[in-house]
C-alpha cells in the first residue's frame, strides 16, 4: 500500500503566482523566464505546450525533483511567458536567450559553440557543399549556425540531388550518400546535367536559406515528380523541414515574440 503523506508537498509557485496563472497559461509553444525578487533571470526554458510544462512546476516534490530544481522553485517570484508560432521558433529563441543571459540555473547552452557556415559552389564536376568556420569568398553560404550544421548540409545536398537528377529518387542515391552526421563536405555530381541547372539549384537553395522556402518547394515540385512512396515523401519532407529550421535559427532567435505575458508578486 502507498503510504499517505503526513504533510502535503509544498507548492511555492502556486502560493506566489496563484492557481489562475497556471490555468490561464497558453497551450502553445513558447519560452518561459523565471525571475527572483531582485528581477534576476534564474532560468530560461522552452516548451511545446507552456501550460503543461508550467504545471510540472506546481508541486515541489522532494521525491521526484532534484535538489537544484527545488532550490530554483524556492527563489522564483515571477515567470514571464513568450508565445511562439511553433516549437522550433521557441527553441531558437531559447538558445539566443541562454547565450545572452547565461542564467545561473541553466547548465546547457549557456556558452557559444564554434560557429559553422554551410557553403556551396558550382564546380566543373557538380555542386560542392562544405562546412566552414569563416565566411567564404566566391561561395554562396548560410550561417553562421551554432548547431545542426551537419544535418543541414546533408538535407541541402539531398534536395540538390533530387533537383539536378530529377528522375533519381532518394532510394537511388549512391549508397551512404549524406548519411553520416559528421560530414563536413559533400558533392552532388553533375553527370549529364547542364551547368545552367546547377547554377539555378544553387540560387534556389540560397533563396530557401534566406526564408523563401515556399518558393524553393514550388520550384522543386516543378523539377521533380511528386513522391508517392511513403519513404520518398517522408524523406523529402524531413529535408525541407531541416532547411526551414536552419532559416529559423538565423532569423527567429533575434526577432520579437508574437506575444508576452507574465505573473508577478
Amino acid at each position: 500500500m502507498n503510504q499517505c503523506l503526513l504533510f502535503p508537498d509544498p507548492r511555492p509557485l502556486v502560493e506566489r503566482l496563484g492557481a489562475d496563472f497556471f490555468r490561464r497559461a497558453p497551450q502553445s509553444p513558447g519560452v518561459y523566464l523565471m525571475r527572483d525578487a531582485a528581477e534576476e533571470i534564474l532560468y530560461v526554458g522552452k516548451a511545446k505546450n507552456l501550460r503543461n510544462r508550467l504545471n510540472s512546476y506546481r508541486v515541489a516534490s522532494p521525491d521526484r525533483m532534484k535538489t537544484r530544481q527545488l532550490k530554483l522553485l524556492r527563489q522564483v517570484v515571477d515567470i514571464q511567458l513568450e508565445e511562439w508560432p511553433d516549437e522550433q521558433a521557441a527553441l531558437a529563441r531559447e538558445a539566443a536567450l541562454l547565450l545572452h543571459l547565461r542564467p545561473r540555473f541553466n547548465r546547457a547552452g549557456t556558452w557559444p559553440r564554434q560557429p559553422q557556415i554551410i557553403a556551396w559552389k558550382v564546380i566543373d564536376c557538380g555542386l560542392s557543399f562544405q562546412v566552414m568556420k569563416e565566411t567564404p569568398r566566391h561561395w554562396q553560404f548560410h550561417g553562421p549556425l551554432h548547431g545542426r550544421a551537419a544535418s543541414t548540409l546533408i538535407a541541402m545536398a539531398r534536395l540538390a540531388w533530387r533537383a539536378i537528377h530529377n528522375q533519381a529518387c532518394y532510394s537511388r542515391m549512391p549508397e551512404g550518400f549524406g548519411q553520416s552526421r559528421s560530414r563536413t563536405s559533400l558533392l552532388v555530381p553533375r553527370l549529364r546535367a547542364e551547368l545552367e541547372l546547377l547554377d539555378q539549384t544553387a540560387s534556389q537553395l540560397q533563396a530557401a536559406c534566406d526564408g523563401q522556402l515556399n518558393q524553393f518547394s514550388l520550384w522543386l515540385d516543378k523539377r521533380t515528380p511528386q513522391p508517392t512512396h511513403p519513404f520518398e515523401l517522408a524523406a523529402r519532407n524531413l529535408d525541407l523541414e531541416t532547411l526551414r529550421i536552419a532559416a529559423i535559427n538565423r532569423s527567429a532567435a533575434v526577432s520579437s515574440p508574437t506575444s508576452c505575458s507574465g505573473a508577478k508578486l
